[in-house]
């Protein structure tokens, strides 16, 4: 148990609302091993179709072997110094943009989608390159000192077929004076507040961009599952649970989630080949 971040990182993160942790997450051979699993995903996410690479969520419920990277030292002894040492794993999702074609994320704040099931509003959402992600191919955008808040109104887009998400913030051009990009090498992350407003543009570049995008939550927190995530559940990261919450079991697949989602289960296979 530790901390990979310096007083004053944990200090910038709490007064800006990110952290860029511009340093190798995992040792070489181990985001290797990581990258190879993603690219046998997404060779059958491609071969089955229906969803697209951008919807490849929740992973882990299919193929209990990524844990041993959501759950590794390396990245909760990032988590720790801002959350605290008792900790859950809520959700991840490795968000592929392919080259000329990747969707673009509509500004918004991911509190705006968990405001029903987490009880208090805590996250932390760890974003791991697992390609180079730049402006060019369409990096995640963030506007500092904006999580104060975290409950904007938001409004449908109007190209449904070019995002993400179907809805973004009202307001949906920040003061672009305001905005960082946040510029990342394969085996490098960042760290953003649950309340933080951020977005990307779409790839239009000839380079892939690709994030393994894991969040967690303090175990203060409870999850409270709704319609929206039937059968699904959180599973202990680090210490114990303090808020009564349902926790998965990390060596085996989530039979139940993948049987109430029937377009992840198509999509998914189980296990190493997952």
């Amino acid at each position: 148990m530790g901390s990979r971040l310096t007083r004053q990182q944990v200090e910038f993160y709490h007064r800006e609302g990110y952290l860029v942790f511009d340093r190798p997450v995992f040792a070489e051979e181990k985001f290797i091993e990581l990258k190879e699993r993603f690219e046998r995903k997404l060779r059958h996410w491609k071969e089955v179709g229906g969803l697209t690479p951008e919807e490849m969520e929740s992973p882990h419920m299919a193929d209990p072997g990524l844990f041993q990277w959501l759950l590794a030292d390396e990245i909760l002894d990032l988590v720790e110094p801002i959350i605290g040492p008792d900790i859950a794993l809520l959700f991840s999702h490795f968000l592929c943009k392919p080259p000329a074609t990747g969707k673009r994320a509509p500004w918004h704040e991911d509190s705006a989608y968990f405001d029903q099931i987490l009880q208090p509003m805590e996250l932390v959402t760890l974003w791991l390159a697992m390609d180079p992600s730049t402006p060019e191919n369409g990096c995640m955008r963030v506007v500092p000192r904006s999580h104060h808040h975290g409950y904007s109104e938001y409004e449908q887009v109007d190209d449904l077929q070019g995002n993400v998400f179907t809805k973004e913030l009202k307001l949906s051009e920040p003061d672009q004076s305001r905005v960082v990009d946040l510029v990342l090498e394969p085996n490098q992350c960042s760290l953003h507040h649950v309340k933080l407003i951020h977005g990307s543009n779409a790839n239009t570049s000839t380079m892939r961009r690709t994030g393994f995008i894991p969040r967690y939550i303090p175990t203060t927190t409870r999850f409270v599952p709704d319609e929206r995530h039937p059968a699904y559940i959180i599973y202990l990261a680090r210490g114990r649970d303090h808020a009564e919450n349902q926790l998965g079991d990390p060596t085996a697949v989530n039979q139940q989630w993948l049987d109430a989602h029937p377009q992840y289960k198509r999509q998914y296979r189980l296990g190493d080949e997952a």
